[in-house]
């Protein structure tokens, strides 16, 4: 039939379905914790996943499942996800980790990518953002601008605590007399609850708000009292125009990039990985139309000073640093490593809040 023995072997590589699995897109899939909105952890996360269609073009095909609850649900959409027969699926919140890793062990050729997760396995990867490096360069621009500060908050896991004490430290770094009090409500995503704890924390005295929950509800409460917000995730200055001193951004596109690459050209390996504002993770922008020009430059000034390694968050100074009890947590001249600070379980002075227990 054939000529030659080159030209059937040409034949059987061009035929094969090797090869034509070698060439078809990769099929990557995300998982979101709540419904897909113009701003919020969704949107950045799916911010992350067109950017990886636009470096990738007929490379990949990407799919999204969005408001999956944490639990069951999460892990029978993953499930289902890899039955499919998505290659890598990223799960962006940190309830999907068990679940991520549940459903892993059935499909030990998928790769996993549990994002703010911290368990790992030989097909799941974790990865998380320095998100607490934002917080501190927000805390600058908001003590800039108040003194009492309220800052609703999802748990009191340790990358929440983490954001609460950097936002304090950064606003008593330029305004000591700062203070800053937490509502937790005990999940993430809660619109109606978020915007009640705003307005709590309003009625408190709070005339600068910070958040660390899903939606832009406590943005547009403060747009509607009148007071200042430090925008969590995206710019919400479309809903906030007046309010927002600042957004902390999270910028996903460049890792999911880089981890499809992996999957595409074979070197996918599980690892650990988390980047602040050195890495481009992290950033603090979008400044609003009240906060002035020198501090913008202050808050921009500082973040280059992260980003090459002369300021970090967690460092003792000259007099140490204490809990909101009166206990020194990071001695004078020393800073925290990286597995105290993950492993971070108290809140530090200012706050005027105590930790659930």
């Amino acid at each position: 039939m054939y000529k030659n023995l080159a030209a059937a072997l040409a034949a059987a590589c061009f035929f094969s379905p090797a090869f034509s699995q070698s060439t078809a897109p990769v099929k990557a899939a995300f998982v979101y914790v709540a419904p897909l909105s113009d701003a919020g952890w969704v949107r950045q996360h799916d911010q992350g996943r067109l950017a990886v269609e636009a470096a990738l073009p007929g490379q990949v095909k990407t799919s999204y499942v969005e408001n999956v609850a944490e639990g069951p649900d999460a892990e029978r959409v993953i499930r289902d996800l890899a039955m499919q027969g998505h290659q890598i699926i990223f799960t962006p919140s940190f309830g999907y980790m068990e679940p991520t890793l549940k459903v892993a062990r059935e499909f030990p050729n998928v790769k996993f990518e549990s994002v703010t997760g911290y368990k790992t396995a030989p097909n799941v990867a974790t990865s998380n953002a320095r998100y607490y490096e934002g917080r501190y360069l927000a805390g600058i621009a908001a003590g800039r601008m108040a003194t009492q500060a309220g800052y609703v908050a999802g748990f009191p896991i340790p990358e929440v605590l983490q954001g609460i004490n950097a936002f304090t430290l950064g606003m008593r770094s330029v305004n000591p007399q700062a203070t800053v009090r937490v509502v937790f409500l005990g999940e993430w995503f809660n619109p109606p609850r978020e915007r009640d704890a705003a307005m709590s924390l309003m009625n408190q005295g709070a005339e600068v708000l910070a958040f660390h929950t899903g939606s832009n509800a406590v943005m547009v409460a403060a747009q509607e009292r009148g007071k200042l917000a430090v925008a969590y995730h995206s710019d919400m200055r479309k809903v906030a125009p007046d309010a927002q001193v600042a957004a902390v951004t999270h910028q996903w596109g460049d890792y999911y990039t880089r981890r499809v690459k992996a999957v595409l050209d074979g070197s996918w390996k599980s690892a650990q990985v988390w980047g602040g504002v050195r890495e481009g993770m992290i950033r603090v922008d979008s400044f609003g139309s009240k906060v002035p020009a020198a501090v913008q430059a202050e808050v921009l000034a500082r973040q280059k000073d992260m980003a090459n390694g002369r300021l970090t968050v967690f460092a003792g100074g000259k007099t140490g640093v204490k809990d909101n009890e009166g206990k020194t947590m990071i001695a004078a001249g020393q800073s925290l490593d990286d597995g105290a600070i993950l492993g971070m379980n108290w809140l530090v002075e200012g706050v005027a809040t105590k930790l659930p227990r």
